[in-house]
């Protein structure tokens, strides 16, 4: 097996991230995996736009307390970032099952899966305030919501083109590198470690482009499907970090065009009636 020196840096063109071929297993493990991710993957988005329809889109946390928010936080992010997280989670979750059966193998796949979504729970709990923070803003000072608006754009650009952002990115596609990486860890809590250690890494590759959500609003559809699609371009396509680098340019434009613009922000205006404190 051979590995390219440009695998350390982060050229616009680089090789598949999911390796030769298109991907870590045989087609037709691969084939059965991405089925598996689907039926994971769709019921989630079922969830999360039949409680988007139901709230709307509008500031803050709109009225959720934090135990509903997490909740849709975590479905949300098993809808946005299970496609693209599938090729490290199919190889390694494969490779429990070659060496456990029963219930080993579901508790271990469960530690896998816990640690990625306790990750993304953690992160959730710093959107909430950052949401809970502009809603009261906004709520008192409506005005101020295309500043905030345009700051959270402008957060975004500059994170999308700063290095942590590709360092995170680089992690990200390239599956085979940190999974003979994984297999030095050891147990008890080794699948654990491996989810926190991947999610960790996600959220640093995805963090820019969730802040956008402030201005755009938590349960815009529209805006979470085309960040999904933007995730998984931007670790699956051989042009995804020449891809990431434009989103930034184009959230620096916005964040120019939001005080003026008050169609970039939908989910900051207008005031959404309390939900009771669900």
């Amino acid at each position: 097996m051979r590995f390219s020196r440009t695998s350390v840096l982060i050229p616009a063109r680089s090789p598949s991230p999911t390796g030769p071929g298109g991907g870590l297993l045989p087609k037709r493990d691969l084939a059965a995996a991405w089925l598996l991710v689907v039926l994971i993957a769709v019921p989630a988005w079922v969830l999360t736009v039949g409680q988007a329809r139901d709230m709307g889109v509008g500031p803050g946390t709109m009225g959720m307390a934090l135990p509903l928010f997490l909740l849709l936080w975590v479905t949300m992010m098993a809808a946005m970032m299970l496609p693209s997280m599938a090729p490290v989670a199919i190889t390694w979750a494969r490779g429990i099952g070659r060496q456990s059966s029963g219930w080993t193998r579901v508790a271990r796949t469960t530690e896998f899966v816990g640690g990625y979504l306790l990750v993304w729970t953690a992160f959730g709990l710093l959107a909430y305030a950052a949401l809970a923070f502009t809603g009261d803003l906004v709520g008192d000072h409506p005005t101020a919501g295309r500043w905030i608006g345009s700051v959270a754009f402008l957060l975004a650009g500059l994170y999308q083109l700063g290095p942590l952002k590709y360092v995170c990115l680089r992690h990200c596609r390239d599956p085979l590198s940190h999974l003979m990486h994984y297999a030095g860890f050891r147990p008890p809590v080794r699948d654990l470690r491996v989810g926190v250690h991947h999610g960790a890494y996600c959220v640093g590759c995805c963090a820019g482009l969730m802040v956008v959500l402030v201005p755009l609003g938590v349960m815009n559809v529209a805006a979470m499907a085309a960040l999904a699609v933007v995730i998984f371009v931007e670790k699956l396509w051989s042009r995804g970090p020449l891809l990431a680098r434009a989103v930034g340019v184009a959230f620096l434009v916005l964040a120019v065009l939001a005080p003026f613009q008050g169609w970039l922000l939908p989910g900051l205006q207008g005031a959404m009636p309390s939900m009771g404190g669900m």
